[in-house]
């Protein structure tokens, strides 16, 4: 099992943790952080890269919890479809993925995890990742940090919890041993692969290497990591 919060237009990394599980938690009951991966990304540009923003309501409330947080209702969405267009247009697989981000971004998105989840869904699916998704809402887990982790094992019967690399930050590994829950850390290792424009940059959204790459994203994905297989 593993877990990460909502995020918008997810990166490499998370896609990669997905593929190590066998159950993908959305930890949408913490609270929304400013200027995090959780309601932008990014995307490649002639000039680099660029942040895709979905803009929300209640920014900086502490009770603003992720469930919770809404979308602003600008013209957000017309701005997003259009850097797709133009940015990705001539890459070699922007047709088979084109449509579904036209679907996106032509629904009237509430809540930012639904928008978040619905992404996530579609992209577990196209690198061919065949993690559950549950939201943590639906289990009511308690504690915080390391203690909330644990509880969500426990709700969903893990006997392994895969952490991000700066889960050994706050990770009680002690305390998941003791409940019979073994402990990896992932530390992914980002592939270079071939990119509308000159040069390489690390950390774009997923549907850069999709479009880019196309049936070899899950090989690309997964080059130089750890798999599934290697924690069974």
């Amino acid at each position: 099992m593993t877990a990460h919060q909502p995020a918008y237009l997810p990166w490499l990394g998370l896609l990669h943790k997905a593929a190590l599980a066998d159950t993908f938690v959305l930890v949408d009951t913490v609270q929304f952080e400013k200027e995090s991966f959780v309601n932008r990304n990014k995307l490649r540009s002639p000039e680099g890269w660029r942040w895709l923003t979905v803009p929300v309501l209640s920014v900086g409330h502490t009770s603003s919890t992720l469930r919770d947080m809404r979308i602003a209702p600008r013209s957000w969405a017309r701005k997003h479809w259009t850097a797709f267009r133009m940015f990705y247009g001539r890459t070699p697989f922007f047709a088979q993925h084109a449509p579904f981000l036209e679907e996106v971004y032509s629904r009237p998105w509430v809540l930012l995890v639904d928008l978040c989840e619905h992404v996530l869904r579609y992209l577990l699916a196209a690198f061919g990742i065949d993690a559950k998704l549950v939201r943590a809402s639906d289990l009511s887990p308690t504690g915080a940090k390391s203690d909330l982790v644990l509880d969500l094992c426990r709700k969903t019967g893990a006997h392994t919890f895969v952490f991000g690399a700066f889960g050994r930050d706050y990770a009680e590994v002690e305390s998941f041993r003791a409940a019979g829950v073994e402990v990896v850390f992932q530390d992914y290792r980002h592939p270079t692969y071939p990119q509308a424009y000159p040069g390489f940059e690390g950390g774009m959204n997923a549907f850069d290497l999709l479009m880019n790459v196309g049936p070899r994203s899950r090989e690309v994905l997964m080059s130089g990591n750890l798999t599934r297989r290697d924690l069974e």
